[in-house]
């Protein structure tokens, strides 16, 4: 498809992205273009202008704050979280996430705040981040706001920010000793978009589930907490039994699915509840020989 007409401007500073994003009137921001370019290709958004904010130092970057949270630039690159000593330390299913993202151009080009802003219901970083309770830092022309993952994400293509509104910062707090983190997904290829994702949280204290987090994506609403799973889980020894008390949730829960050319809602549903009882059956393993 060829593109319509439309401004480029590359800001200088955080603060002149602001501006720019407030002052031009269907402005966008153009980050890595990964998700970007295929959604104006797609014609799924129609912006008047691309703020390109990816050379933006003060948006790039890696750090950890006294309190252990781990701090990561909006337009941090992909292949720079993946090589991080310090995100496989303190995050490893972020590393591993960025990791094994589709394929090398991506991951050298995309960023991890391009990938939450389109919030497309088959991307990676969005049921991880809101498993991992994650929250975003944004700049405006009005002053800074703080956004919870739960709260920011609006369902498939659609998140909280506001107009003229940038995303800075995401912030991810210590997890729990004794947690395990898990996501599995099946892809179409294995350089190509996700049928199935699912995210399962079990923070474990003296071998029970003391909290829980499960999250879908590439489902209706993505990403999608699936609070009757998570509260069938509470309490509960990490043993073989929990994957069996899990699925009976699910099928309960009422997920909706949605067919396409690339298969039916009852295949997509049922992929969904394969990859929950893989991520659990790992989450369990983990516990267990941990």
């Amino acid at each position: 498809m060829i593109l319509p007409p439309l401004r480029y401007v590359r800001p200088s500073t955080v603060a002149e992205a602001a501006h720019m994003l407030a002052s031009i009137d269907g402005a966008a921001v153009l980050a890595g273009g990964q998700s970007m370019i295929n959604a104006l290709k797609l014609d799924l958004v129609q912006p008047t202008a691309l703020v390109d904010v990816h050379r933006l130092d003060e948006l790039r970057g890696i750090d950890v704050t006294a309190d252990g949270t781990l701090v990561i630039g909006a337009a941090t690159t992909y292949v720079e979280i993946a090589s991080s000593p310090v995100v496989r330390e303190v995050q490893p299913s972020v590393a591993e996430m960025a990791a094994g993202l589709v394929d090398r151009q991506v991951r050298n080009r995309g960023t991890i705040g391009g990938n939450c802003c389109l919030n497309d219901p088959t991307n990676n970083f969005p049921p991880l981040l809101t498993a991992l309770g994650a929250w975003f830092h944004t700049k405006s022309t009005t002053g800074w706001r703080s956004i919870t993952a739960d709260t920011l994400f609006a369902g498939g293509l659609a998140t909280t920010l506001r107009p003229g509104e940038l995303l800075t910062s995401i912030h991810i707090r210590p997890l729990p000793q004794g947690t395990r983190v898990v996501h599995r997904h099946q892809q179409l290829a294995a350089d190509s978009w996700a049928l199935a994702r699912a995210v399962v949280r079990l923070d474990v204290i003296d071998t029970e589930v003391e909290d829980a987090r499960v999250v879908l994506g590439a489902v209706p609403g993505s990403p999608l907490r699936v609070t009757k799973v998570e509260q069938a889980l509470l309490g509960r020894p990490v043993d073989s039994s929990l994957t069996g008390i899990a699925l009976a949730a699910f099928d309960e829960a009422g997920v909706e699915t949605m067919g396409d050319a690339h298969g039916s809602a009852a295949y997509r549903l049922e992929m969904a509840r394969v990859q929950l009882r893989r991520a659990l059956n790992d989450a369990v393993e983990r516990s267990v020989t941990a």
